[in-house]
């Protein structure tokens, strides 16, 4: 626990001290008074000549607190205290007295809360001397009053303990500084409301000297000069603030567009026109005969229709057709008939489905390319077959 403390403190300290190279501003306020109800907690571990403490005291504060600057200040207090307690008998007493000390404070920018830290000398049923740190608020309630709330802890270095309380209070502040008397400008705009004849203008537009906008619709494009003043936020617009055409929505202006009638969700490139990439595509078919036979027994296979339709697509594609035969037989007809099933494949293609016989070769491999060298029925199967492969790089446009 004493560890927890120093380095909480040290923080505080480290915070400060860096902080106040950051701020030496003129506080709204110089002064303030203060008068606060006090819940005060002690350590059961707190040793006491006369009982042991049960963590129910309760106090009445006053203080008194100077802003050197916006950040900085340091305030005195005083707490009318009484501690409840158990005697050694086992019986209930409470005991009066009073804590005294000070603090040195840093407020946040704008206010937002404060840390402090400072000496406490306490006389409750025995005197003490505390170090302190906390961190608290100041809510603005009216012009000239503000509630007070804080938490704080304290340390007794030489007993090692820890006690803590929790205020809640009223502070009136008093002494205005010398900047609130300056002429306010609500919005930050840099034209003082009383001539700002836009008070609510957003943080970073660009006002004239009756702190209205000069750009009403941020299109780059003075009003003074903008013929289309309401352009939706996000539109290029011309030298007169009116929204460039843009027919084909590829980001292009027309003046400027070379290919006007782009696709939708296609990539394109300065001048407007689609930008391709290479793409290979390919399909593969195999068609299997009858023993010893050379006819393509169901030319309207949706597979071989799937081939021409993708040979008509891409047309300069070209494509050989490979015949090949089962083991049984000799080579030599093996070899007649695979040709004989290239050649039948082909007159399908051509005859069948209009794709020109000069795209198409074929060639015979008889038995020398066998898919499955086993000497069995499904074998001799697999191996009575054509097959083609056709394949092409095409382009095709990129998308956005």
């Amino acid at each position: 626990m004493k560890k927890h403390f120093k380095l909480a403190a040290l923080s505080l300290a480290v915070l400060s001290s860096t902080a106040f190279a950051q701020d030496s501003s003129e506080p709204e306020y110089k002064s303030w008074f203060g008068a606060s109800g006090m819940y005060y907690n002690t350590d059961v571990a707190r040793p006491f000549a006369d009982g042991v403490v049960d963590d129910n005291g309760q106090g009445v504060s006053l203080e008194y607190g100077f802003r050197f600057t916006q950040s900085w200040a340091a305030r005195v207090e005083f707490t009318a205290l009484q501690l409840d307690y158990t005697t050694n008998a086992n019986t209930s007493a409470d005991d009066e007295g009073e804590m005294t000390g000070v603090d040195v404070m840093y407020f946040m920018p704008d206010d937002q809360w404060y840390l402090f830290g400072g000496v406490k000398r306490q006389a409750v049923l025995e005197s003490t001397t505390l170090g302190n740190i906390g961190i608290g608020k100041h809510w603005d309630l009216f012009e000239n009053a503000k509630v007070i709330t804080e938490i704080a802890t304290y340390h007794d270095f030489g007993e090692d303990y820890n006690d803590y309380s929790v205020k809640v209070g009223i502070a009136i502040p008093f002494g205005k500084s010398s900047t609130s008397s300056a002429p306010k400008d609500a919005d930050n705009d840099g034209v003082i409301d009383s001539v700002d004849q836009c008070p609510m203008t957003p943080a970073g537009v660009r006002v004239d000297a009756t702190g209205c906008s000069v750009d009403n619709d941020n299109d780059g494009v003075l009003n003074s000069v903008d013929q289309c003043p309401n352009t939706p936020a996000g539109t290029a617009v011309d030298a007169k603030g009116c929204a460039l055409k843009d027919a084909d929505n590829d980001g292009v202006v027309d003046s400027k567009d070379m290919c006007p009638d782009t696709a939708a969700g296609v990539k394109v490139d300065a001048k407007g026109c689609t930008v391709f990439d290479e793409e290979t595509v390919e399909i593969t078919l195999r068609v299997l005969f009858d023993n010893e036979s050379s006819v393509v027994k169901a030319p309207r296979d949706p597979e071989i229709s799937e081939f021409a339709e993708f040979m008509k697509q891409y047309t300069n594609t070209t494509a050989v057709i490979e015949g090949h035969t089962s083991a049984p037989g000799s080579e030599a007809y093996n070899m007649d008939l695979s040709e004989d099933r290239a050649a039948s494949f082909k007159e399908v293609m051509v005859d069948m489905y209009d794709i020109d016989a000069s795209r198409l070769e074929t060639v015979g491999y008889g038995e020398t390319r066998l898919l499955d060298t086993a000497k069995n029925a499904e074998a001799h199967r697999v191996n009575r077959r054509i097959s083609v492969t056709v394949k092409d790089t095409v382009k095709v446009p990129e998308e956005k």
